[in-house]
């Protein structure tokens, strides 16, 4: 069968969903995460770590003969990496390894140009650990962590027609995988720890989403089908939380579907392929030892001491699972609005500003306002360019009553658009204060008698006729007054007349 006759072939195989309430299906997935850490240089040079920089660089030109792998070169260890490894360690309740080293991962390919990676298999820097998520049936689930280590990044490859480039920029950048035991019943579990893992990570500032690092999984899932088991099959190459759940929902449905029809998933290794929704496979059964791992002799072993390790515990932030247990005890939140507030960082720390300066019920509305207009420009608050006292700034004229909620929020919006602060864009756009709308009961009556039709029609018994009125209303004061106050207003005018 040809290469485009398979995807079509298995594209059809998974348009199939599970509907026959007599089978008996069990799935079992774990994860293999790849982080890409956020340091000044490359794991073993000097060379500046790509992932820091704002624009990709041109290719080959942040490289060395370390990173290029030139024979001769002897790579050294950068410290601060291993430091990222503990504090993510000490985040997901593993325990980080007092005696540790690196290994070289032998295999042939153009990525790679000294044929073998430097990476950890015996000894990681850490092991353990789990990682608490909301399960399938919505209580509190752990997943537990098999192992942590450090390895490079291989280069870059750069498929054209009929040749591949390389690039070496990438080659050498500090990651950090993360191996999850089998403990996820479904792909949107799976989801949902992926989530919580990067939540975490940029708790800890060794990763940030809104940089050029990456995080791509591998995912090892199983199946068993009315009694038999399949074999376990690596999807390689997932990047991103929401790929993670959309590649092994395929997945499971594409195995299903080989059961239904009287086989077993076999043994294999496929590739995600995001763009066309489908995975393909790469090669059949491989196993750990045929990559020849041996003891790299250029590095040294590393010996970790407790004074290490208990001064980088020390030093750990506040993680989102404790942020929101004191938000929820300290500001009296509910779980589900602690939650969101404590989703990022950055977020977290604005709402806690904004507590200091307005009341709670002020800072939570309008740190959701923020953080919906922020998701409708699909950016994060880091990179909104708008700093905390410009918010904290214009809360306050909220809640001393200078704009209305619908002024305010448009007032938000144009910030978040121009980046620019409240001063510039009422001046610019001539936003109307609350204290200069005039004497509002006036503007109310004038709308009343030039409206009979809709005032009959409320006195009818048709009440949703109020709802025209307060449009006119707001229309009058160009949006400037409160829409709770003018309905309350036409409401006693109404029923008084």
């Amino acid at each position: 069968m040809s290469s485009s006759s398979r995807v079509e072939a298995e594209e059809n195989i998974a348009t199939h969903t599970p509907s026959n309430k007599n089978e008996n299906i069990t799935v079992r997935i774990g994860l293999e995460t790849h982080v890409q850490l956020i340091t000044r240089s490359k794991l073993f040079c000097s060379c500046k770590n790509p992932v820091t920089l704002k624009e990709e660089p041109a290719p080959n030109t942040l490289v060395c003969d370390v990173c290029l792998g030139m024979p001769g070169t002897k790579p050294v260890l950068n410290k601060r990496v291993v430091e990222q490894a503990i504090m993510v360690a000490l985040a997901l309740n593993a325990d980080p390894a007092k005696r540790t080293f690196f290994s070289r991962k032998t295999y042939f390919y153009p990525d790679m140009n000294k044929n073998y990676q430097i990476t950890q298999y015996e000894i990681p820097i850490a092991s353990g650990g789990w990682v608490e998520i909301e399960g399938d049936d919505s209580s509190k689930k752990k997943i537990r962590i098999r192992r942590i280590h450090i390895e490079e990044d291989p280069a870059k490859l750069v498929h054209r027609d009929g040749y591949t480039l390389v690039d070496y920029n990438r080659a050498g950048i500090p990651l950090l995988e993360i191996v999850t035991e089998p403990d996820f019943s479904s792909p949107r579990e799976a989801r949902a720890y992926l989530q919580k893992l990067v939540q975490i990570l940029e708790y800890l500032g060794v990763y940030d989403s809104t940089t050029q690092a990456t995080i791509k999984s591998d995912a090892n899932i199983s199946m068993e089908y009315n009694g038999i088991a399949g074999e376990r099959v690596e999807l390689k190459n997932i990047t991103g939380t929401r790929e993670i759940e959309r590649a092994l929902s395929y997945e499971v449905i594409r195995q299903l579907n080989v059961f239904r029809r009287g086989g077993v998933p076999s043994r294999e290794t496929r590739a995600w392929d995001e763009n066309v929704g489908v995975s393909k496979s790469l090669r059949m059964k491989e196993e750990e030892e045929e990559y020849g791992y041996i003891f790299d002799p250029d590095l040294p072993v590393i010996e970790i001491d407790e004074n290490f390790i208990g001064k980088i515990g020390g030093n750990l932030p506040e993680l989102p699972d404790e942020k929101r247990r004191r938000f929820m005890q300290q500001y009296g939140l509910k779980e589900k609005t602690a939650e969101s507030l404590t989703a990022d960082v950055e977020i977290a720390d604005l709402f806690e500003k904004l507590c200091r300066s307005v009341s709670v019920k002020n800072a939570v509305t309008w740190t959701l306002v923020l953080m919906k207009t922020l998701n409708y420009h699909s950016m994060k608050y880091r990179e909104a360019g708008i700093p905390d006292n410009w918010m904290v700034e214009l809360v306050k004229a909220y809640e001393d009553g200078c704009y209305s909620d619908v002024v305010t929020e448009e007032i938000l919006r144009k910030m978040v658009e121009e980046k620019q602060p409240m001063s510039v864009i009422v001046e610019k756009y001539k936003y109307p204060s609350l204290k200069d709308v005039g004497n509002l009961e006036e503007i109310i009556r004038k709308v009343v008698k030039g409206n009979r039709s809709a005032v009959e029609d409320y006195k009818a018994g048709r009440k949703e006729a109020i709802n025209f009125l307060v449009g006119q209303v707001m229309k009058e004061t160009r949006g400037g007054a409160d829409p709770k106050k003018v309905r309350e207003i036409l409401e006693s005018m109404l029923n008084e007349s």
